[in-house]
């Protein structure tokens, strides 16, 4: 069992994930739609990477919500270049291609004004800190937003399963007799039913897409909860407090929400944080198989089936990155359920 200090960290740990996810395209080096900023030139660098970019258009300011949610749709027509020299009125840049026999060209501009504005207006440089993918995109930009994106699968997800499990099993628990058997009988068919072929049939039935995807995998989830809901249901409406509920002539739906329903939190929030980390799983699977979201929406199981050979051609780290997040995650998770059993 893990002490308190760990579990503790744990949750200092999935609280900045979540900060992240957030934030996303404010925070990320690559800010546009989806972080699918390509530059070919500059494919497969490894992590720390860096250089200057050249371009003459102006990006134009677009707001703080709509950066935050959408990110900058406008994609730049951006120059690679390798080093510059100022030679007296001259501005030599050194332009990174992959064509060229030395892999660089070099381009001559005149200085507009000063060196200063010239470098402010039209040189950029960027620091690739995870590297480059093979379409020459930033790897970190790409990792945020694909967090943000399974964070957003598990949330979603969750409350989905938790909708339907917990109005199944608390109707089944409360009722009981034919209730009881036709929700117990649908129950046990779902329950029959493998989860990820399930997922991937409702996935077929729903189409390939973002929202699909919450779909499906919460479809898949409220079986586990709907039966544990059922079995704290049952024994809750036998205590005394209940039966004076009746007494009174309080309406069964007040007695389920005001009176059950708040003194079974405790098991659900177990399996909802087990639920969490099984949904990130799954939609990182799904992705891997070409199943989840479709490019260029980057997911952590998309971009571990994107660049998973190059653990054997030089360069592990785009699918190490990934990966690793996934089994952070997913381990955090589950360990902050096994702390929460205990207490519940």
């Amino acid at each position: 069992m893990l002490k308190d200090t760990t579990s503790k960290w744990l949750i200092i740990y999935l609280l900045f994930l979540c900060v992240l996810a957030v934030l996303g395209y404010v925070i990320t080096p690559d800010s546009s739609s989806f972080a699918n900023n390509q530059h070919i030139e500059i494919s497969m660098k490894s992590p720390g990477y860096s250089c200057y970019f050249y371009s003459e258009e102006q990006k134009r300011s677009v707001g703080f919500f709509k950066t935050l949610i959408y990110g900058n749709n406008e994609y730049h027509n951006e120059l690679a270049i390798s080093k510059y020299e100022i030679i007296e009125d001259s501005i030599f840049l050194t332009v990174i291609d992959p064509l060229l026999a030395n892999n660089r060209e070099v381009l001559c501009f005149p200085i507009p004004n000063t060196e200063k504005d010239f470098l402010k207006r039209f040189l950029t440089k960027k620091v690739f800190w995870l590297g480059t993918d093979h379409f020459g995109r930033d790897v970190l930009s790409r990792l945020i937003i694909g967090l943000r994106i399974s964070l957003s699968v598990g949330f979603i997800s969750v409350l989905i399963s938790l909708l339907i499990g917990v109005s199944l099993g608390a109707l089944a628990g409360y009722y009981g007799k034919w209730v009881d058997q036709v929700i117990m009988w649908f129950i046990n068919v779902i329950w029959s039913l493998p989860s990820l072929l399930l997922i991937i049939a409702i996935s077929f039935a729903l189409g390939k897409g973002f929202w699909q995807m919450f779909i499906a995998i919460g479809l898949s989830m409220w079986v586990e909860v709907a039966r544990v809901v059922r079995g704290q249901v049952m024994s809750i409406k036998q205590n005394e407090y209940i039966e004076a509920a009746h007494a009174l002539a309080y309406s069964n739906t007040r007695i389920i929400i005001k009176h059950i329903l708040p003194n079974i939190w405790g098991p659900v929030i177990v399996i909802s944080a087990a639920n969490f980390s099984t949904a990130i799983l799954v939609e990182a699977g799904l992705s891997f198989l070409g199943l989840g979201v479709a490019p260029p929406i980057p997911s952590l199981g998309g971009m571990i089936r994107e660049s998973y050979i190059g653990i054997f051609f030089g360069y592990p780290w785009l699918s190490l990155f990934p990966g690793i997040l996934i089994i952070s995650i997913v381990f955090s998770f589950m360990m902050i359920g096994r702390v929460l059993k205990r207490y519940m």
